[in-house]
């Protein structure tokens, strides 16, 4: 999956919006594996949305959800006929991508933080933290660090990649660390902040 050690740095003012076709929001891709795939080709894909407006979400064949509100006061989704109630900031929730699902906003427009992986080439595992923890990304792993609420610090014990300066990487709100490879380091923050851990499931 990832094709060596790496660290990158994804600084929020770079993503580009791209509007849905709804009209419902706007979708800011944070990263994706194979780099530069499309909708029909990723196997992870990790972004931002903003949702303004009631409406469907778009189905994904084959895709595992995994959603975490961010900003906003949330919103009560019908996934698969299923109530479901996002009303909770930082608390990641799965459903399928698969299954239709129609949104209400709650109280005015929210801002999610997205995981979406193939179910049968990726697995994925998605928390918020908040304080200090040590993080290790193994063999063919892939870990993405990105500051959902006030400033974080990443301390790298390993590797750096292009523009990657030594000593502690600040990050402000919604950027981004992507380390691939065997690699450590130490997350600090006093806010909230999401560590994706990525990896081909067994036997691929």
């Amino acid at each position: 999956m990832t094709g060596g050690d790496e660290v990158r740095i994804l600084c929020a003012g770079d993503r580009a919006a791209v509007a849905w076709k709804n009209g419902g929001g706007v979708t800011r891709e944070i990263a994706a594996w194979p780099e530069g795939a499309g909708m029909a080709g990723f196997g992870w894909r990790v972004s931002l949305a903003e949702v303004a407006a009631d409406g469907p979400f778009s189905a994904f064949p084959g895709v595992d959800r995994t959603l975490t509100l961010a900003e906003g006061a949330g919103m009560d989704l019908t996934v698969g006929g299923a109530r479901r109630l996002v009303d909770e900031r930082y608390a990641p929730q799965d459903f399928p991508g698969d299954e239709p699902t129609e949104c209400r906003l709650l109280d005015g427009p929210v801002v999610n933080f997205n995981v979406m992986y193939r179910r049968d080439r990726v697995h994925a595992q998605t928390a918020v933290v908040r304080g200090g923890l040590a993080l290790t990304a193994g063999p063919g792993e892939t870990l993405l660090v990105v500051a959902l609420q006030g400033p974080a610090e990443l301390e790298l014990n390993g590797g750096t990649g292009a523009g990657v300066a030594a000593g502690p990487v600040a990050l402000g709100p919604y950027d981004a660390v992507r380390i691939t490879g065997a690699d450590t380091c130490h997350l600090r923050t006093g806010g909230r902040a999401a560590v994706v851990r990525l990896a081909d499931r067994p036997g691929r």
